[in-house]
């Protein structure tokens, strides 16, 4: 279970955000960064990796986030991951996180093995999900965020499934995209995509 060591560790420099983003592996759609900082005396318990949480139990923590907590959310879209691939649109969607935080940080913890380009100092947390609470909350709010723009998706683009693989590549949307084509949406750059 991820807790609030790391973070105490650079307190005394000032407010410490968590960062993480949601949507590298999938087909189609943005990716989405999200950059939390916490209020010490509110942290919604149950935090936890988003990925080991059930959808219900993502959606409860992150409406008790937006009640407790400094959060901005960070997006690169179809055309920046085409233009930059998906690890500098990964970089780009947290960067955008960090500054629509509306405080600046004096720190942020990076989920992954890379920090992107930041106007404040960054470190590094391989497996920070389940580490750090902050990056932790940073991973429930970027993936309800972007299951949300997905499922927003489906409803415009029925047939492909978008509001049940959130573009993840499953055997149900490779066989939508074999029947379908790809939608504006999809990652042409992607094998399963461009192949198609």
């Amino acid at each position: 279970m991820p807790d609030f060591e790391i973070e105490r560790q650079f307190a005394h420099l000032g407010p410490v955000a968590g960062v993480d983003e949601a949507g590298r592996g999938p087909l189609a759609g943005p990716v989405v960064a999200a950059a939390v900082i916490l209020d010490v005396a509110r942290i919604p318990p149950g935090l936890d990796d988003s990925k080991v949480l059930s959808a219900r139990r993502r959606e409860a923590l992150y409406q008790a986030l937006c009640e407790s907590a400094c959060i901005g959310i960070g997006a690169a879209s179809v055309a920046d991951i085409a233009r930059l691939n998906i690890l500098h649109a990964s970089m780009l969607a947290m960067r955008r996180a960090v500054c629509a935080l509306g405080v600046a940080p004096a720190m942020a913890l990076i989920d992954g093995n890379r920090c992107p380009a930041l106007p404040c100092p960054a470190q590094a947390i391989v497996g920070g999900d389940a580490r750090s609470l902050s990056i932790a909350a940073a991973s429930i709010i970027a993936k309800v965020t972007r299951d949300r723009i997905m499922s927003a998706l489906g409803g415009r683009w029925p047939g492909y499934g978008f509001e049940q693989h959130m573009g993840y590549p499953t055997a149900a949307h490779r066989s939508a995209l074999a029947a379908l084509g790809p939608t504006p949406h999809h990652r042409m750059g992607f094998a399963g995509v461009h192949q198609i």
